[in-house]
């Protein structure tokens, strides 16, 4: 989805005695550290679905990435515990969802076709009244949008957008344009952020998986639904650093140059980005003073602002003179 490369700046090696690659983590560091993703039902809302989690996993914190409305079914990621400090970055990444829109008058199929066509790209819209934030026109990205099936008034089509987009709006500004007026019917997301619908869980099953794992020690089927929290920052482009400078940035340090070893290509100077361990640990994320091409050309300067750091202080030795 993002094509990106990773460049080495120089080489370094990371200590086997600090740190876990993710995918070694145990059960108990997952539900520490992890993310679920449920295929949320529709009626309830998608704070009683985190509830629902937090009371199946008997974990004190659970958080989701980007509201879905009561009636609205699909991808909702689920951070726990640590892992709801990142959370807050989904609400901006791409979705996909597949909706039924509701015609209110007769078209042809060749006008809803050229019409639909005309929203992909830049659009403006206006939250809706139920929506918590200021209706102000906003502008967002439509990537695509796809026409699966038309049936008399009823429009199937699957699209894919910047996070904050309301479909709602976008079946109701299909309408207008169209002169019939149209309303969303049906909504199912399919995709948030590198998150898709084949990788989520319904409530039931993960239930049951926590059940086989508390009583029977049986873990693989738990395992495959607790994912770590590194999968909900795949979107952002990283820069790894050595071991010698994690500690700093766990205490809230700005990353400076001489503690960089490899960066993603496609860094621009005010985006966001995740700074990891050579283990592939997310350590925090940051905003990016440098552009991918200075951070591999120069040698002193600060890199990133940190933001917010992810991982636990203590982690790894402090290696940092204190003034």
């Amino acid at each position: 989805m993002h094509g990106r490369r990773r460049l080495i700046k120089e080489d370094a090696e990371t200590n086997p005695f600090f740190g876990k690659e993710p995918s070694k983590r145990s059960i108990e560091e997952l539900l520490e550290n992890g993310v679920v993703i449920i295929d949320k039902p529709a009626g309830p809302t998608s704070h009683q679905v985190s509830a629902w989690v937090k009371e199946i996993l008997h974990i004190k914190k659970a958080g989701h990435g980007g509201t879905l409305d009561p009636n609205v079914t699909g991808v909702l990621p689920i951070a726990l515990q640590n892992a709801t400090k990142a959370i807050g970055l989904l609400h901006g990444a791409r979705k996909e969802y597949v909706c039924v829109m509701r015609l209110h008058g007769s078209v042809s199929k060749k006008k809803i076709k050229e019409t639909m066509k005309k929203f992909v790209g830049k659009i403006w819209q206006i939250p809706p009244k139920e929506a918590a934030v200021k209706r102000a026109p906003r502008q967002r990205t439509i990537y695509y949008l796809n026409i699966l099936e038309i049936d008399g008034k009823d429009v199937l089509f699957k699209v894919g957008c910047e996070g904050g987009t309301y479909i709602r709006v976008l079946c109701q500004d299909i309408g207008k344009k169209l002169g019939v007026g149209a309303h969303m019917e049906e909504l199912r997301r399919t995709k948030s952020g590198m998150f898709s619908e084949e990788e989520a869980t319904i409530l039931q099953d993960l239930l049951d998986a926590y059940i086989f794992w508390k009583e029977d020690g049986e873990e693989e089927e738990l395992r495959k639904y607790l994912h770590p929290v590194e999968d909900l920052l795949k979107h952002l482009p990283a820069i790894v650093i050595k071991d010698s400078a994690v500690d700093a940035i766990c205490h809230g340090a700005d990353l400076a140059l001489p503690g960089v070893v490899q960066v993603d290509t496609g860094i621009k100077k005010g985006s966001l980005v995740v700074i990891k361990t050579l283990k592939g640990e997310a350590v925090a994320i940051a905003k990016a003073l440098m552009a991918t091409r200075d951070i591999m050309e120069k040698n002193k300067g600060i890199v990133a602002d940190t933001k917010r750091v992810i991982m636990k202080k203590g982690t790894y030795p402090p290696m940092w003179k204190k003034r």
